[in-house]
């Protein structure tokens, strides 16, 4: 297997990174994961977008910016190489800074390291999904909190958690008690017909595939609106389904003991994602 390190190709098994570095250390960087159908990146230009804002954040700058097309061909470059032609991709995109050790924190300049490899089969859970509440910690509600950051331990919990208890997947609680996310998806409810998701100001990632919901279901007709959420009040809703880059839409059968129908999310999954012009 191979990987793109700063636009050179190398062995996946490659040492490339000393033990000072700044995102082993400290998470300092964030990352993008994405589904790559035939060459194209599903919602490259959200992807893109994302990132450099990201990095604008964290105050990162690569020497010469990456667009989607020098993105999209050095993807395709690696699925030559990893013969991964005529199957789904799932490639991770890791940017961090270059500098090494504390006192080289000022430095802005951003290295990257891109990854590409099969993605396991995707399509709609028919069973649903069964959520449960992480009691373990919160997210934090401020300008960094939409980031796809290095800095993963919250999640990485929550998913440990999910899995001793049985569950798929678990709802992370910002510092106010509401509901944020999940360990790896944004969430989403309805209810009276009206569809809701909490605003990027409760501490949820800002998801590509929730940014894209957000426009396309309003020019469908549907009725959205940001809205905070406690966990109590989530689970009398409607239905709740989730969102993310990889897996798209999936409905939730079960959230902490309650059960819940589907009916809008399969009639999104059928009408709304094949829109997806990229």
């Amino acid at each position: 297997m191979f990987l793109n390190f700063n636009g050179e190709v190398q062995d996946a098994g490659t040492a490339l990174l000393r033990a000072d570095n700044r995102a082993f250390r400290y998470g300092d960087g964030l990352f993008e994961t994405m589904l790559v159908r035939q060459g194209r990146i599903r919602l490259g230009i959200h992807h893109v977008e994302r990132l450099s804002a990201g990095m604008q954040l964290l105050r990162l700058t690569f020497p010469q910016p990456i667009s989607l097309d020098i993105l999209e061909k050095q993807i395709a470059d690696l699925c030559a190489r990893n013969k991964l032609d005529d199957v789904p991709v799932r490639a991770r995109l890791n940017v961090f800074r270059a500098a090494s050790g504390l006192y080289d924190r000022l430095d802005t300049e951003a290295w990257y390291c891109l990854e590409a490899g099969a993605q396991p089969a995707l399509g709609w859970r028919q069973d649903g999904l069964s959520l449960g509440v992480f009691p373990g910690g919160r997210k934090t509600c401020d300008a960094y909190s939409g980031i796809k950051s290095n800095n993963y331990q919250l999640s990485t919990l929550a998913g440990m958690f999910a899995s001793e208890k049985g569950l798929d997947d678990c709802l992370l609680l910002n510092t106010h008690g509401r509901v944020a996310e999940t360990s790896k998806a944004n969430i989403w409810w309805s209810s009276n017909d009206r569809i809701y998701t909490p605003p990027l100001s409760e501490g949820c990632v800002a998801g590509v595939m929730r940014r894209f919901l957000l426009e396309a279901l309003p020019a469908a007709g549907y009725i959205v609106q940001e809205q905070p959420i406690s966990p109590d009040e989530l689970s009398e809703v409607d239905e709740v389904f989730v969102s993310n880059a990889i897996q798209g839409v999936q409905w939730v059968r079960e959230l902490a003991g309650h059960g819940l129908r589907c009916r809008l999310a399969a009639t999104i999954v059928d009408e709304i994602i094949p829109k997806i012009q990229r």
